[in-house]
């Protein structure tokens, strides 16, 4: 186990730093001009201005220079000049907001809280729902009831994720008013309003991606009630519900940890079309934010990051595999 873990880290550090030259390639040498974003529009900016604050960027020095000075400054911080003003990046250090003219790791501190209530909240609904409806499914196998659930998942899937956000937030909130109309409040402030203005999106959340939960869970579960040990409990008169919850979901439970750990990752990376529509000030709106402001170290950071929940949801989905099944061994 202490060999498969520490073998895993050294992979997901080396993808990470590939990671992290894939990014610094795009976004700081692709067909952007952060001096004119800064130097801003209109006759007051004219291309020597523009000239200039790149050169304080230091986007005129060689590739290699930038780039080990961005990843160093990811360890020990630095300090980086917009213009005339010098600003002390500490580390972390992903850079300093063209806009605001603070360090990126600083928003996204003020902004991630936001994501990761969303991310917690959601994931509880559509594991807990999706979860319970597939092992219903499974044993009511061909039944009306088996099959009217698969076909609402199916109807269900079928729906737009960003279209039912955006029917739930009209109705439910601007036209029947059930929801308040409210952002993100934090939980220290007032746990009411926290829960009060995240529940419609958690539900949401929940809902859409229940579906899946639901479609793996009953093929899973209807694969391990053929197993040999299932057909053994049953013969020693245990209970049937005894033999569902402690041993078969056991054992189908594996296949959907896998679904999660990523699904969880991309809720912690971002929820884009949530946040947007609700009007949550998270990871995701952040980025959707500086993109056509060209803000390249907000834009740079906030895919970094969605990489290492990537990378280490995968790991620690490998290391729970062992946990929860007995016939898996890691070595």
């Amino acid at each position: 186990m202490v060999g498969f873990v520490i073998r895993r880290l050294l992979s997901a550090v080396l993808v990470l730093w590939v990671t992290s030259l894939i990014v610094f390639g795009i976004f700081f040498f692709g067909p952007s001009d952060p001096g004119q974003t800064l130097c801003g529009q209109g006759t007051r900016c004219t291309p020597e201005k523009a000239e200039l604050i790149n050169e304080s960027l230091g986007f005129n020095d060689p590739v290699v220079q930038q780039y080990g000075e961005w990843l160093g400054g990811v360890f020990v911080g630095r300090t980086v000049t917009l213009g005339s003003s010098e600003i002390d990046c500490p580390a972390p250090c992903l850079g300093v907001s063209y806009r605001t003219r603070e360090p990126v790791w600083d928003i996204i501190k003020d902004r991630y809280p936001a994501t990761l209530s969303l991310a917690i909240g959601g994931a509880a609904i559509f594991l807990t729902l999706g979860t319970t409806l597939g092992v219903i499914a499974a044993r009511n196998r061909g039944t009306t009831l088996d099959r009217a659930m698969v076909g609402g998942s199916l109807i269900m899937s079928s729906i737009p994720y960003y279209l039912l956000a955006l029917l739930a937030f009209l109705y439910l909130v601007q036209v029947w008013g059930i929801f308040p109309s409210t952002s993100y409040t934090p939980i220290t402030e007032s746990p009411w309003e926290w829960f009060t203005a995240l529940l419609l999106p958690w539900l949401v959340i929940g809902l859409a991606n229940s579906t899946q939960y639901a479609r793996y869970s009953r093929g899973s579960m209807v694969e391990v009630l053929n197993e040999d040990f299932v057909r053994t409990a049953r013969a020693k008169g245990l209970r049937e519900r005894r033999i569902v919850l402690k041993h078969a979901l056991r054992a189908a439970i594996v296949p959907v940890v896998t679904i999660l750990g990523l699904d969880f990752a991309f809720l912690l990376a971002g929820t884009i079309f949530t946040e947007q529509i609700f009007g949550i000030d998270g990871i995701g709106r952040t980025a959707i934010q500086a993109i056509p402001l060209q803000n390249l170290p907000v834009i740079s950071a906030t895919v970094l990051i969605a990489a290492s929940f990537v990378v280490m949801a995968n790991l620690i989905v490998d290391i729970l595999y062992s946990v929860i099944d007995p016939r898996v061994r890691l070595t």
